[in-house]
């Protein structure tokens, strides 16, 4: 067979490669279930929403980790 009679390999995709997320607050504002921060990953700009119910206890994910 001749090259162009076969089909090309298919090669893999790019896979972006897990890390852990380095929260960064953009803003925040008190609720009455506590204190809502708007949060931001410094290094791939995922965004997600935090609920800090008590100021001793650290925020919480009030959503899922949107990636952009």
């Amino acid at each position: 067979m001749t090259a162009p009679q076969t089909l090309p390999i298919p090669r893999p995709t790019a896979v972006p490669q897990a890390h852990e997320h380095a929260w960064l607050a953009e803003s925040r504002h008190p609720t009455s279930e506590g204190v809502v921060v708007y949060v931001r990953c410094a290094s791939c700009a995922a965004r997600r929403v935090d609920v800090q119910q008590h100021p001793l206890l650290p925020p919480a994910a009030a959503s899922r980790t949107l990636t952009p």
